[in-house]
């Protein structure tokens, strides 16, 4: 399949085509759910969103899973120094790093604003040194740069037939809900490497604080003040799905069953912390796998009518 996506968009060169089948590796061990999804584009958009995802993927895992020697300060320098080399290669339209070029590739073929990129590397070093967040208007920053561009970099990959200024917000939304939904998710995975993405504001005005979310944690169980702050993040979580919704409809139709699958089973994660109770300690909240194939199959017949009835969008021009 790797090589039918790489023929299917025009990508020839033995470099890049290694360089974007590394990327999609990446994406198959780490993204379960990003991966299914996948599945339902055209071979020919795969490659870019594996490229893009798969980027995201790594720099988070140089700051999430550093070696056992690392402190901040080296964590800093190597992020540095990734992004000074990639900034000057985007800038060049080329790499000689093979874990570099099939980004610069997708950057090019799709005009995405070096806006983007800068935002990113600056949420990724904000957790190097953030663990946590007083307002949401401070998580907002973060998200920005960690979600919310990577929604705004997949949307011309995904094509859209309402004008993409339109269509952007949309976008940028359902990047913020998928990431607020991952830090519900994994409230005990970031309390272990000393990070809260809850904000602080918010969890006060149910009692909450760090040190109960570490004795819950301890506990293995959420108390009822951390059940009612998570109840009520996810309601702030759902109306962001919400804001997000209509953007599905200013996508190319052929484009709409995979994100609306990667919408709904996202969504299926708070679903399941609700039917936990809201207790987020009591274990990793997961939609289960034959819940994902059981959304997986109606969206496979929704991609295949869509197929049918409308032309695939257009291939951006190749640049090398």
């Amino acid at each position: 399949m790797t090589r039918r996506e790489l023929d299917a968009a025009g990508i020839r060169e033995p470099g890049l085509r290694a360089a974007y089948t590394w990327c999609r590796e990446l994406n198959a061990r780490h993204g379960r759910t990003y991966f299914l999804a996948t599945r339902l584009l055209t071979p020919a958009q795969r490659p870019a969103i594996h490229a893009l995802y798969g980027f995201a993927r790594w720099l988070d895992d140089i700051v999430d899973e550093p070696d056992d020697d690392a402190t901040p300060e080296t964590l800093d320098a190597r992020l540095q120094e990734v992004e000074q080399r990639f900034l000057a290669d985007l800038d060049a339209g080329a790499s000689d790093d093979p874990l570099l070029t099939a980004v610069i590739d997708t950057a090019a073929r799709y005009t995405l604003a070096k806006a983007y990129f800068e935002a990113f590397f600056t949420s990724m070093r904000m957790d190097l040194t953030v663990t946590g967040y007083a307002t949401r208007e401070e998580l907002d920053t973060y998200v920005h740069g960690s979600a919310e561009v990577i929604g705004l970099q997949v949307l011309p990959v995904l094509g859209t037939v309402a004008p993409r200024e339109e269509a952007e917000p949309r976008a940028a939304a359902l990047g913020k809900a998928f990431q607020l939904t991952n830090f519900l998710r994994d409230v005990a995975e970031d309390l272990d490497r000393g990070r809260v993405y809850l904000p602080a504001d918010e969890l006060a005005g149910h009692g909450v604080d760090r040190d109960r979310l570490h004795w819950c944690a301890a506990q293995g169980r959420a108390d009822q003040p951390v059940r009612a702050a998570i109840r009520d993040q996810i309601a702030v979580t759902r109306d962001i799905y919400a804001e997000a919704g209509p953007g599905i409809a200013m996508l190319h139709p052929i484009s709409r069953p995979c994100v609306a699958t990667a919408a709904r089973l996202y969504g299926g994660i708070l679903d399941r912390i609700e039917d936990a109770g809201h207790d987020v300690f009591a274990g990793r909240a997961a939609v289960s796998r034959g819940q994902r194939l059981a959304v997986a199959c109606g969206a496979v017949a929704r991609t295949q009518w869509a197929r049918r009835r409308h032309p695939a969008p257009a291939l951006p021009v190749a640049v090398g």
